[in-house]
């Protein structure tokens, strides 16, 4: 009787042990196929978010030139301003041609003999319309600056929005997880039934050592720096874009030549105030890209580490 007993047992210990056996090389295989190729997915996204990075960075010192460049005709404007006064005070009117003016020299020359007082008013012509020029050429420079501050966050909006983890890599790394479960599961279930093949087994501990390490990753935090840089970017094109507007305005002829100049320095004002406002956003654009390619970084090195393992 015992006999007829141990013959089953030794039959479906033969069973089972083959079944095993195949399970662990067939767990093998899944997770080769679920888990390979996520790097090079990671590493795309990690480049274009170092694009996004240094993009939103020029964006930044553009920003900061043009902030710079109308603090600077701000002053310009003011020393103008002041030369003006200055003429007024002398009872010199505001010239507006090159023949006005030379009429305005040849009648002071007849009314006195005073060379110096002649020279003064020359002079201080001369400063008057070399500030002028000075003026309109940081009001053309920090126009440019806004347009180039506002390219740069267009670029860095486009790049953001689309360089975020979509459903397909998680479903991947989701099915990835999956499978170093199973593996771990069915090495477990062998080890304790004393049936391990030492280089199955070799195998199959090195991937799940590496590739369990998407329990630890999480892909929010890129998806969160993205819509960030994204949000920011956003808010840096409609600043931009008004700042460059109203310098622009602030710098043509029609403003410069009204209402005594107020017009023109309320709209610079407005203009530096945008101007700084771009380069404040386009700094934050450029934090949140920084900081989202070192979250891709960290998925990076697994999906690295993981792809080594499976090979």
């Amino acid at each position: 009787m015992k006999g007829l007993l141990f013959l089953p047992f030794l039959f479906l210990t033969s069973i089972s042990y083959g079944a095993s056996v195949y399970d662990i090389g067939n767990a093998i295989s899944n997770a080769r196929a679920a888990c390979g190729g996520i790097n090079l997915y990671l590493s795309e996204m990690k480049k274009m978010a170092g694009i996004n990075t240094a993009v939103t960075g020029v964006g930044t010192v553009v920003g900061i030139g043009a902030t710079a460049t109308g603090i600077a005709k701000s002053a310009k404007d003011k020393e103008h301003d002041e030369i003006i006064a200055e003429l007024e005070e002398m009872g010199v009117k505001k010239i507006e041609t090159e023949e006005e003016l030379i009429s305005l020299l040849a009648k002071l020359l007849e009314e006195t003999n005073n060379q110096d007082d002649v020279s003064l008013a020359k002079e201080l012509y001369r400063k008057k319309n070399s500030l002028e020029e000075k003026s309109k050429k940081l009001g053309n420079w920090r126009t440019g600056l806004l347009a180039v501050n506002t390219a740069t966050n267009v670029a860095g909006t486009v790049i953001a929005n689309k360089n975020r983890v979509d459903s397909n890599l998680y479903e991947k790394i989701d099915a990835c997880r999956e499978s170093i479960k199973e593996l771990s599961a069915v090495r477990m279930q062998i080890r304790v039934s004393g049936e391990s093949d030492e280089t199955q087994d070799a195998v199959a501990k090195k991937i799940i050592d590496a590739c369990g390490d998407w329990e630890l990753v999480d892909l929010s935090s890129v998806d969160n720096r993205a819509r960030g840089a994204t949000i920011s970017s956003g808010v840096g094109v409609g600043t931009g874009l008004a700042g460059t507007i109203v310098s622009a305005i602030a710098n043509s002829k029609n403003v410069r030549d009204s209402d005594n100049g107020k017009k023109e320095k309320n709209l610079n004002t407005a203009a530096n105030v945008l101007a700084g406002g771009a380069t404040v956003v386009s700094g934050v654009a450029t934090v949140f890209n920084a900081t989202q390619i070192n979250a891709i970084k960290k998925a990076v090195e697994t999906a690295d580490k993981c792809e080594e393992a499976l090979q």
